[in-house]
């Protein structure tokens, strides 16, 4: 990925009032030729986002909370993979997520394994998007302002999730990458978590950038195979929720086909309408 200068390799003599911690290289061909990222060895407390967002911006390094998860596998085993990442501002979101869309739906599960046909189809919103119809197109901007601005959002979520990271995540520990805008942080060191949906996580960035424009979406959270992303602007009605919905299927086809009740106008309204914080997970069972 074309990267400007990375600031990581002269962390030490950066100015940075930073707890101990330690600079990841690891990938699965060895080590990478510079820093991918670094991360504290300690938990994360309340205050480090906002306080290292606002030291670090300067540098172009972006806080991201990083968590070992239920395996406690923190970045150095997470299979990092910068060579297979591109640029995401070369990829079109609407285009990417078409194409997922096109890959995805028609082989969406349900609890008896085919969602969206049969008897299942007749209970669908004829105006909502769902499996077995075509591409809806992206989701509107939400009609509502946004209450704050994305990045106080976003620390106050990395607050929240820090004040209490065992309930939530299994611990979580803050961490610095090189990039210039959230929606980057995981093209930026090579994130593999979507491997089993995507190789090259840029595409799913460029989803992400997209977001951070309609949603004020941020990367708040990366684990081996998970995400969540703080909302600034989320979706108001339940018509904007369903269009939105509609992209989270095809970002991450797992957070509909191996949640209850694996539906999409059921997840549009839980997990979707005024919702302050999105969470995917990608099924990595073959993978190390």
């Amino acid at each position: 990925m074309a990267t400007l200068p990375n600031p990581l390799p002269d962390l030490a003599s950066s100015g940075l009032v930073l707890p101990p911690g330690s600079l990841v290289d690891a990938t699965p061909d060895g080590p990478w030729h510079e820093p991918l990222l670094w991360h504290a060895d300690g938990p994360a407390a309340p205050r480090d986002w906002p306080d290292l967002r606002a030291a670090g911006r300067r540098l172009g390094l972006l806080p991201v909370l990083v968590t070992g998860g239920r395996r406690d596998q923190w970045p150095e085993d997470w299979d990092l993979c910068p060579d297979g990442t591109s640029y995401p501002g070369d990829h079109d979101a609407e285009e990417v997520l078409a194409g997922y869309w096109a890959d995805h739906v028609d082989h969406a599960e349900d609890a008896d394994g085919e969602l969206g046909d049969g008897a299942a189809a007749d209970d669908h919103d004829e105006d909502s998007p769902g499996p077995g119809s075509s591409w809806p197109g992206l989701a509107p901007v939400p009609a509502r302002e946004a209450a704050e601005d994305a990045d106080t959002a976003a620390a106050g979520l990395a607050g929240v999730i820090a004040a209490d990271a065992d309930a939530w995540l299994g611990g979580a520990r803050i961490a610095l990458v090189p990039a210039r805008r959230s929606a980057d942080i995981p093209a930026a060191i090579g994130w593999s978590g979507p491997m089993n949906h995507e190789n090259d996580v840029a595409r799913l960035c460029a989803v992400l950038r997209s977001w951070e424009d309609r949603f004020d979406a941020r990367v708040v959270v990366l684990g081996f195979d998970t995400m969540i992303v703080s909302v600034g602007r989320p979706p108001a009605t339940i018509e904007e929720a369903r269009a939105l919905a509609a992209e989270h299927y095809a970002f991450c086809p797992d957070s509909i086909d191996q949640a209850p009740p694996h539906d999409l106008d059921a997840y549009a309204e839980k997990a979707v309408l005024h919702q302050e914080a999105w969470s995917f997970w990608w099924e990595s069972a073959t993978r190390s």
